[in-house]
């Protein structure tokens, strides 16, 4: 209530006093009447409610009568034309307040509704992660408990090549599950805010190379063949999630693609964009699953690759990371094979001077 009244009041007075002045300075009475209408409109838009608004076009409509219209500082209604011109003043500054008053509610309710369903696109991307979690991390520890329970059951029947291929299997599996609660803490902590995403510039060349070296270390048998231009280019980015991006996308390449074909990592400036493609040369992907392999869910059985190491985590991530950046991330299949390509906005034209 407070709120209407003041911004009323303020409005109006602002309105009168530019009137006066107009009036003053020799300009003449014409613009009062459209002065007092923006002051309704004003008080309309910024107050709650209809009332505000149409107290504001009488009382704007007394003012023009009683402080700019012939006899000054009395209230006359019945001069030839007047009573015409304040019934149509009155007419259209409440219109209009009305009108004001409507579409401010519409968009209130509009934005009520958006909030409704960006909380509703939330639960899901949970209940999907949720899903994407009991995939990608139970069938590895299945596999522990699996392979260490017939090392101990059967330790003394057991070759020295079977023990080194459990023990291995065991370490793959664990270097898998810390792979994927890092994951998890990070898209965890970018949608919480936890962690805001700092940017500065970078070497693509480093950044590419970082990421592949890193790739290479944790699977030295695959293959990748990368193609980044030759001039020095720099991006704003935060290194260590974009280097975790291009990770994500080489190991979904690798464990579901063709292992004997090398994977390809190009990357390319087009359009006032940095675009980054992971390709690989395999099954592909199901068409059925490329509108929402981003959105945490896991892999279908029987989609190529090991069905143990759905990327649901991992894609969900690169995707959280890649709008982060205000960058856009997509999944498509070619003749032999899926590729994966993202696009970040390419560093500003004062920064590679800098």
């Amino acid at each position: 209530m407070l709120k209407n009244t003041l911004i009323t009041l303020i409005s109006l007075t602002v309105a009168t006093v530019l009137s006066l002045l107009f009036v003053h300075f020799g300009n003449g009475t014409t613009s009062v009447a459209i002065i007092y209408i923006l002051a309704v409109v004003f008080v309309a838009r910024y107050s709650d409610g209809y009332l505000p608004g149409i107290v504001a076009s009488f009382i704007g409509v007394i003012c023009v009568n009683y402080v700019f219209t012939y006899p000054y500082m009395h209230l006359n209604f019945t001069m030839a034309g007047y009573p015409v011109t304040f019934a149509g003043m009155i007419i259209i500054s409440t219109l209009i307040s009305t009108m004001t008053s409507h579409l401010k509610l519409q968009s209130k309710i509009i934005n009520e509704r958006e909030k409704l369903l960006m909380e509703a696109e939330k639960e899901a991307m949970r209940a999907n992660l949720l899903r994407a979690i009991s995939h990608d991390l139970r069938t590895p520890l299945t596999g522990m408990i699996g392979a260490s329970s017939t090392y101990l059951e059967n330790q003394d029947s057991l070759s020295r090549e079977e023990k080194e291929k459990l023990v291995q299997n065991i370490y793959d599996d664990s270097n898998w599950l810390l792979h994927m609660v890092e994951n998890l803490l990070t898209i965890t902590r970018i949608k919480t805010n936890d962690t805001p995403i700092h940017k500065t510039s970078e070497l693509l060349e480093e950044v590419v190379g970082e990421a592949v070296q890193r790739f290479r270390a944790r699977f030295p048998q695959a293959q990748v063949q990368v193609e980044i231009p030759d001039e020095l280019i720099l991006i704003s980015v935060d290194a260590t999630l974009i280097e975790q991006v291009l990770i994500n996308l080489l190991e979904n390449a690798f464990f579901h693609g063709d292992p004997s074909s090398p994977i390809e990592l190009k990357v390319s400036e087009e359009k006032g964009q940095t675009v980054f493609r992971v390709i690989d040369y395999g099954p592909g992907i199901d068409e059925a699953l490329l509108p929402h392999i981003f959105d945490g869910s896991p892999s279908s059985p029987g989609t190529g690759g090991d069905s143990r190491k759905g990327m649901g985590i991992g894609l969900s991530i690169c995707k959280t990371i890649i709008t982060a950046h205000g960058g856009t991330i997509n999944a498509s299949n070619h003749k032999n094979g899926a590729q994966f390509t993202f696009c970040l906005p390419a560093q500003e034209e004062e920064n590679h001077e800098s």
